[in-house]
C-alpha cells in the first residue's frame, strides 16, 4: 500500500509575543501518519509548544508568560516554571512584611545546587511528596493559614535574545530577579500574596481551579492568570526548555534545552522503542506491550531528553536514530513517533521535525 505522509507547519510565536487560544492550529491527520514541524521558536527556545497527536493542533506560548501553576485537582499543589530555572526556598516565617535577603544558593545548575535541597519541582512531574527533591518545592498548601511560609523565589532568567552559533542554543537571558511569595487557600482555590524583597506591603490575587485544565497559571508581572496549556485532554506532548536532575555523582540540578514532556497528568502514556528490536516502519499495534507504559504513569521524562545526543566538545548534538516511541493517548489510541530532525534547514536549533502514525 502506497503511503502518504502530510506536511504540518505550524507558524508559532515570536520572541516577544504571548499566545492565546486563538493560536491553536489545527489540521487533518490521515491515519497513514504525518510529518510535524515542532518549532520552538528557534536557538533561543523561546516558546513552550504542545502537540495533540489525534487532531494535529498545536499551540504555543512564549514561556516568559507565566511563573506559578496552580493544580486543579483535589490537592493543593502550586509548580514553578522550570523552564526558566525558577527555584524556590522555603523560608520559617508567615509574615510576608518581613524584609529578606537574596539567598545566591538557590538556584540551578549542574554541581552547584543538589537536587535534595528542594529548590525545584521534581522533574517527574509527581507533585505529591515531602519536599527535599520530592514533589512539588512548595508544599502543599494548608487549610491552616499559619501553616503557610513565605518563599523567597529566584525567578530565574529571561528568554535570550542572544544569537548562538549554528547548532548551538542560547536560552538564559538577564536574571528576572527576586520575590517574596505567600500561598494561602481561598475556598476551593487558591490565595497568593507576593512582593519585592525589601517591601512591608503586598499585592494579592485569587486563583480559582478550572478541573478541564492541569493547571490555572499566573504571571506576577501581570498579576493575571493567564493561559498556557490547552485542556488537559486536547494535548500530549510538551516541546520545551526544562529543569532536570542529573546524576554528577549525586542528583543536582540541571537545565535542558529540546526536552520533550508528556501530559501525564492528562492521562498520555508512553514507551521508548530501540530499532535493533523492531523497525519504525514494521512496528504495528500487535507490537504494543501494555506494562512497557508503567513507568510513564509517574515519570513524564520518557522522551524527555532520550530522542536526541547532547554533543560534546568537537560534536554538535543530533537526533537518536536507533529508537522511536510508543504514545498512549487519554482517548486510547495509540501512536508510534520517532524524530527525523532537531534542526530546520539552516541548522537551527528548536525547530525539530518528528514523523508519527496512529496504530490501528
Amino acid at each position: 500500500m502506497k503511503k502518504t505522509f502530510l506536511v504540518l507547519s505550524f507558524s508559532l510565536l515570536t520572541l516577544v509575543s504571548c499566545s492565546s487560544d486563538d493560536d491553536t492550529k489545527a489540521v487533518e491527520v490521515p491515519s497513514v501518519g504525518a510529518t510535524i514541524n515542532a518549532s520552538v521558536g528557534g536557538p533561543n527556545q523561546p516558546n513552550q509548544l504542545y502537540l495533540d497527536l489525534s487532531t494535529g493542533e498545536s499551540k504555543a506560548v512564549n514561556r516568559a508568560t507565566w511563573d506559578f501553576g496552580f493544580s486543579t485537582g483535589s490537592d493543593f499543589r502550586v509548580i514553578i516554571n522550570g523552564s526558566l530555572k525558577m527555584a524556590v526556598k522555603k523560608l520559617q516565617t508567615s509574615d510576608i512584611t518581613l524584609a529578606q535577603e537574596i539567598d545566591a544558593e538557590v538556584t540551578v545548575g549542574a554541581g552547584t545546587t543538589a537536587a535534595s535541597n528542594g529548590f525545584v519541582d521534581n522533574p517527574t512531574g509527581v507533585l505529591a511528596g515531602a519536599g527535599a527533591g520530592i514533589g512539588t518545592a512548595i508544599a502543599e498548601i494548608s487549610a491552616t493559614d499559619a501553616d503557610n511560609k513565605v518563599y523567597l523565589v529566584n525567578l530565574g532568567y529571561a528568554v535570550s535574545t542572544s544569537k548562538p552559533a549554528a547548532g548551538s542554543v542560547s536560552v538564559d537571558g538577564e536574571a528576572r530577579g527576586w520575590k517574596k511569595v505567600r500561598i494561602l487557600r481561598n475556598g476551593a482555590g487558591y490565595k497568593i500574596q507576593y512582593a519585592d524583597l525589601a517591601s512591608k506591603t503586598f499585592t494579592e490575587a485569587t486563583i480559582a481551579k478550572d478541573a478541564v485544565y492541569n493547571f490555572t497559571f499566573f504571571s506576577l508581572i501581570t498579576g493575571n492568570t493567564v493561559s498556557v496549556e490547552p485542556q488537559k485532554a486536547k494535548w500530549d506532548l510538551n516541546f520545551t526548555t526544562f529543569t532536570n536532575y542529573l546524576n554528577a555523582g549525586s542528583e543536582v540540578t540541571y537545565g535542558y534545552s529540546d526536552f520533550i514532556v508528556t501530559n501525564m497528568k492528562g492521562g498520555t502514556q508512553a514507551y521508548q522503542v530501540l530499532t535493533a528490536d523492531k523497525s519504525y516502519e514494521a512496528f504495528s499495534k500487535t507490537d504494543i506491550i501494555e506494562t512497557n507504559f508503567t513507568v510513564s504513569a509517574t515519570d513524564q521524562r520518557i522522551i524527555g531528553a532520550n530522542w536526541r545526543s547532547g554533543g560534546g566538545p568537537s560534536t554538535l548534538p543530533s537526533i537518536r536514530t536507533d529508537r522511536f516511541y510508543v504514545i498512549k493517548d487519554v482517548a486510547g489510541n495509540y501512536y508510534k513517533v520517532k524524530f527525523l530532525a532537531m534542526t530546520n534547514d539552516a541548522g537551527e536549533r528548536g525547530h525539530a521535525t518528528l514523523q508519527y502514525a496512529i496504530l490501528k
